[in-house]
């Protein structure tokens, strides 16, 4: 009998809440994104709810905005992953635990030692999202003058990979013998010193720590370019999207698919969960209102912020009442920029409008009853649009309370999301393989 397809859920929880009125809805905590007693009793809350992953975003900026919408932002103060997660896993047993990590402004073996830690730590619940940082502010930072350019980015992205994999395959499952009567604490027979020397990286090896209880973290990732697809279909196990429609998902899905299929992989080994946020209601009307209120409060100042780094480009200066300008090809990621001009075309929305839509969120919403959202979850599942999905909730703690007191129990009774943890590790929640040791495959 052929197994039962399921949901996957993550939860998108840095920002708590990716929409920018958040703090000031009627009943949310305000400093959540913030507040480590709140963070804890959000991913005990999403434990209980049987979520695969609690997800970190992180940035590497502060100073990108304009001083009018930084000052309305929740995202000001945000704790570093790694420290956060790292104190989180001591409070779950079961959630996946994933963070965001720069290959355009990290060196792979902090980056290996972080995950591999956080992998230990956790009992073999980490998850690495890899992204290539599109952001000149974030470059200022590292000493550097202007972001690398967008597909070399993605070049130096699946080196880097290379390399911390590489790092994680540095000790052999076996190799921690800790002979207490001969006095060996390992086998250096079985350690690989990797010695990598590349277009953009040069990293000598070993990592000084233990391989990973999961072989390797979990391998995510979000690029909706070109580049990033392909890079994608080579690495990634979960990859996230941010398909505004059904038929873009479908879509989406069908390309990546295919294409992991094309480099030689199984096509399940990779879990496409879309982006959605979710407000649930006694009634569609009722859902709506609670989205009307939310997005009343999103201020011009930041809405024009976010649709300028959207496109790349700052239309602040054109008449905020008239049509988007055309908008020449920039630097900024592919997939956020096409995903406005769509919406600013098929709408005829104003500078104005496309402002408070995806200052508010412009990408996929599911509003109504429990049922409802359950419909149109089971329907991007049974009709492969989706394996799942990253939930983005509109406000902490009722919009996480409503989604698992409500929501999850009508997937349940429906077989569509587990009713306990399959394993342990991320990976066997995810039913992911664990990866074979390239230098060690006996045995490693």
């Amino acid at each position: 009998m052929a197994e039962t397809k399921r949901l996957r859920l993550g939860a998108f929880m840095r920002p708590v809440s990716i929409h920018t009125g958040a703090w000031r809805y009627p009943g949310a905590i305000a400093d959540a994104n913030f507040n480590f007693q709140a963070l804890k009793g959000f991913i005990q809350k999403l434990e209980q709810g049987r979520f695969d992953a609690f997800f970190m975003a992180d940035h590497l900026a502060l100073l990108d905005m304009p001083m009018a919408a930084l000052k309305r932002s929740h995202t000001v103060t945000s704790f570093e992953p790694f420290t956060l997660l790292s104190a989180l896993a001591t409070a779950t047993e079961h959630i996946g635990l994933m963070a965001t990590a720069s290959t355009t402004y990290d060196a792979p073996y902090h980056v290996a030692r972080r995950f591999a830690s956080l992998d230990h730590i956790s009992g073999g619940r980490a998850g690495w999202n890899i992204v290539t940082t599109a952001n000149p502010d974030a470059a200022l930072n590292f000493g550097l003058d202007a972001d690398m350019e967008h597909d070399e980015r993605y070049v130096r992205a699946k080196e880097f990979f290379d390399v911390v994999t590489g790092l994680w395959d540095s000790f052999a499952d076996d190799a921690f013998v800790r002979d207490t009567d001969q006095g060996i604490y390992f086998d250096p027979e079985r350690l690989h010193v990797l010695e990598h020397k590349g277009a953009h990286l040069s990293v000598r090896g070993p990592l000084n720590i233990a391989r990973p209880v999961q072989g390797w973290p979990v391998i995510i990732q979000a690029g909706a370019s070109e580049a990033g697809r392909q890079f994608a279909a080579e690495t990634a196990e979960v990859v996230f999207a941010a398909p505004g429609s059904f038929e873009a998902g479908k879509s989406f899905y069908t390309d990546l698919k295919r294409r992991v299929s094309a480099v030689g992989r199984d096509p399940d080994s990779m879990k496409i969960l879309p982006g959605v946020l979710v407000f649930v209601g006694e009634s569609v009307e009722d859902a709506l209102e609670k989205k009307a209120r939310l997005d009343a409060l999103v201020h011009y100042d930041s809405g024009i912020y976010t649709l300028n780094s959207m496109l790349g480009h700052d239309v602040s200066g054109f008449d905020p009442d008239g049509p988007l300008p055309e908008i020449p090809p920039t630097n900024a990621s592919h997939g956020a920029r096409a995903r406005v001009l769509s919406l600013a075309k098929h709408e005829q929305l104003s500078i104005r409008q496309l402002a408070q839509r995806v200052g508010s969120y412009g990408g996929l919403v599911f509003a109504g009853p429990p049922a409802l959202i359950a419909d149109e979850m089971e329907r991007w599942l049974r009709e492969e649009a989706s394996d799942g999905f990253n939930v983005m909730f509109p406000y902490l703690p009722e919009g996480l309370n409503d989604f698992v007191d409500q929501v999850v129990p009508e997937l349940q009774r429906r077989d569509l999301f587990r009713t306990e943890y399959e394993g342990r590790t991320l990976r066997e929640n995810l039913g992911l393989a664990r990866p074979t040791n390239r230098f060690f495959p006996a045995g490693g």
